[in-house]
């Protein structure tokens, strides 16, 4: 049968065919030198911290400011996102809106926000809530019109819009809505965590200390205390707890939250720092200043797009291609480690266990880690985001593996995998790499703060040589270029017919995906 478009089998080999071509060529393109003296060596001492830590060294007060920032950053993102799910498929505006705000990294609004703010808990907390609250408006208005609408239809004529949303919709969504916003407090502790390396009190500033200093065995006790956070989460984090987190995270905060003169500092950043320098003190009111103003604009801008916005640009996708390749070939790998038809019972536990690891671990922790073993190059950046993402897919194929329905005379071992479980599942594993690969994008970009040339580095220069007007258009060019993979991403999705798969992270994965059509 054919329509319009791919068929899912021809279309299937044709972009795994590209993602790979395009992989290859940036493989050519990329800098994967080795430059460490003795990576060997520093990766053995690495393990030596991890197998002999001092959790002495471990503050407690580091673990409360990880919990703290992540709980309020994400309940004012999560509870704002809810807001913004409502009108979202009404009115473009807010959809550009919230594009716009998950398009921009967390570290990037931490960079901004320490203008205002100062390295403050209203910095850390701010620096999650804003793209989480791009990326919940997204994914709650998903999950809305995703509900049965029976309900609606036992409403009496004359129901008012909010007691229709609220009696029919919302208990619908509710429970999906509920096991979302628990997965993203995990991954607002990855952030959390990851915003420690800039300075903010978390346990990744006292990671990054130790890794830079060698002290391994103290590093080893933050990593297992990190992943004993992550672990745990499902225990503290519930229904019951929720009020008793937030209230106790609002009490452990410092007792100065923030910088003085809050509001002369924002003024000053909206209303100067952050505009180009061409049109301060500009007369924009006067018709016959425009040709003047405008040429200045230009000459300041051109030097900016072609060396620093081009370039960055390039690396970024290049770096974000490789890492996707490896992502996919990892997750292919690693997911039959998770599945009950390939492990058993009693290895499944033990893949489950590594993929969550690989998976909790977050992407810049990874580089970083990887940068101090391999020295200064594409090749950490390429295996932190290869190896977290890969953990991601992976595991939830290997829920998606644990669902298919096998014949009494399946094959077993790898033909097994190989002629009845991957071809079933690829449509499924497609749908899971190219939602993730705007996630990518935006990690690559970050990567530049420390020292790949993407365009993370100009950003970092520019803030640290505090022309922040010049940092904002590097920032917009990032969020522009990871909106237009979204885009691409998701009309290859459409056009292959994969665009109903799932592919959040949190909700039911069982069902198995639907097996590729013949042409």
């Amino acid at each position: 049968m054919r329509s319009r478009g791919l068929t899912p089998a021809a279309g299937y080999a044709a972009v795994s065919r590209w993602i790979a071509a395009l992989g290859l060529a940036a493989l050519l393109a990329a800098d994967l030198h080795v430059t460490s003296l003795h990576p060997w060596a520093d990766l053995q001492r690495l393990l030596g911290g991890l197998v002999r830590p001092d959790f002495l060294a471990v503050e407690a007060a580091s673990i409360l400011y990880t919990v703290a920032f992540a709980v309020l950053g994400v309940g004012l993102g999560a509870g704002a996102g809810f807001l913004l799910a409502i009108p979202f498929a009404r009115f473009r505006s807010v959809r550009i809106a919230c594009a716009l705000l998950r398009a921009v990294h967390e570290l990037f609004w931490a960079l901004l926000l320490m203008q205002v703010f100062g390295l403050s808990a209203t910095t850390g907390i701010l620096a999650i809530a804003l793209p989480y609250a791009g990326i919940c408006a997204k994914v709650y208005a998903e999950i809305i019109e995703e509900a049965d609408l029976a309900a609606l239809r036992a409403l009496p004529a004359g129901t008012g819009t909010v007691s229709a949303f609220a009696y029919a919709r919302l208990p619908e969504v509710a429970g999906a809505i509920r096991a979302y916003t628990f997965y993203r407090l995990e991954c607002g502790l990855r952030s959390t965590l990851v915003l420690g390396f800039i300075g903010l009190p978390t346990m990744g500033f006292y990671l990054e200390s130790a890794f830079r200093q060698g002290r391994y065995g103290e590093a080893g006790a933050w990593l297992l205390a990190f992943y004993a956070l992550i672990g745990t989460r499902r225990l503290w984090v519930r229904g019951w707890t929720l009020p008793l987190l937030a209230a106790g995270s609002v009490l452990v905060l410092p007792a100065t939250v923030g910088a003085v003169e809050i509001g002369a500092s924002l003024a000053r950043f909206l209303g100067h720092d952050i505009v180009p320098a061409p049109l301060r003190g500009a007369a924009l009111l006067a018709p016959e200043s425009w040709p003047a103003t405008g040429a200045a604009l230009w000459a300041w801008f051109r030097p900016i797009l072609t060396g620093q916005i081009l370039p960055g640009a390039v690396q970024t996708l290049v770096l974000a291609q490789i890492a996707l390749v490896a992502t996919a070939v990892g997750a292919l790998l690693l997911f039959p480690l998770t599945s009950r038809r390939f492990t058993g019972p009693l290895g499944r536990p033990l893949g489950r266990v590594l993929l969550v690891t690989l998976r909790s671990t977050p992407e810049y922790m990874l580089a970083y880690v990887a940068l101090q073993l391999l020295g200064p190059s594409m090749l950490p950046a390429i295996l932190a985001l290869s190896i977290h993402n890969a953990g991601i897919i992976g595991y939830l194929l290997g829920r998606h593996a644990d669902g298919l329905s096998y014949r009494p005379d399946a094959p077993r071992g790898l033909n097994l995998y190989a002629y009845e479980t991957v071809p079933r599942l690829y449509g499924q594993f497609l749908a899971y790499l190219l939602y993730r690969w705007e996630i990518i994008l935006r990690e690559s970009a970050i990567f530049g703060i420390l020292g790949v040339a993407t365009l993370g580095f100009y950003v970092d220069a520019a803030i640290a040589e505090l022309r922040l007007d010049v940092a904002a258009v590097l920032i917009l060019a990032t969020a522009l270029l990871a909106i237009a993979v979204d885009a691409l991403s998701r009309a290859l999705r459409r056009s292959l017919r994969i665009a109903d798969l799932p592919v959040r992270l949190a909700g039911p994965h069982a069902r198995p995906a639907p097996e590729p059509l013949t042409a």
